[in-house]
């Protein structure tokens, strides 16, 4: 022990002082401390679920009627099989404008399909007239056609039905 003695009036060494709890790295890192507690606690915003597509409405189209859904001007794509309205939109790179099937965007594909013919030959030139009730086709062709309904039934939404010009139904 040192025989050193303090006078009464004289403050304590530095070492044996207090520090005091307000110092400012103290009240800085309290500061963080609160800042991180609150930013853990608090809730999250809710998730939100992405919007689906627009919801689409079962209808009954003629050729004429079908005709501008060929994907151009940004319009989705349909095409007709056997009677059933696809919508292929999702497959615009095959049937929409510049895809190897384009010629039956917009039309009744089932004689192109069922002869696998992308020729415009295959496709009904009166818009206006019967549709085509596929004589002349072989079973091999029906076949045929019946895999390209059974794809386009697992792949593609159906949105309508086609008829003749001559039973569209009359709007009131």
């Amino acid at each position: 022990m040192s025989d050193r003695q303090f006078p009464a009036d004289s403050t304590a060494p530095p070492a044996a002082q207090a520090a005091s709890i307000a110092s400012p790295i103290n009240l800085i890192l309290l500061s963080l401390l609160i800042l991180l507690a609150y930013y853990r606690l608090r809730g999250s915003p809710p998730q939100s679920l992405p919007k689906g597509p627009a919801p689409t409405v079962f209808r009954t189209f003629t050729p004429p009627e079908l005709k501008p859904y060929n994907g151009e001007n940004s319009m989705p794509v349909y095409l007709a099989v056997r009677g059933q309205v696809f919508d292929v939109s999702s497959g615009r790179n095959f049937y929409g404008p510049g895809g190897p099937y384009e010629n039956f965007a917009g039309r009744d594909a089932s004689r192109g399909l069922a002869c696998n013919s992308f020729d415009e030959d295959m496709l009904t030139k009166d818009l206006n007239g019967p549709l085509d009730k596929l004589d002349g086709l072989g079973p091999d062709e029906m076949e045929a056609l019946q895999g390209w309904e059974e794809r386009f039934s697992e792949k593609y939404i159906v949105v309508g039905k086609l008829v003749p010009v001559s039973e569209a139904p009359k709007e009131s």
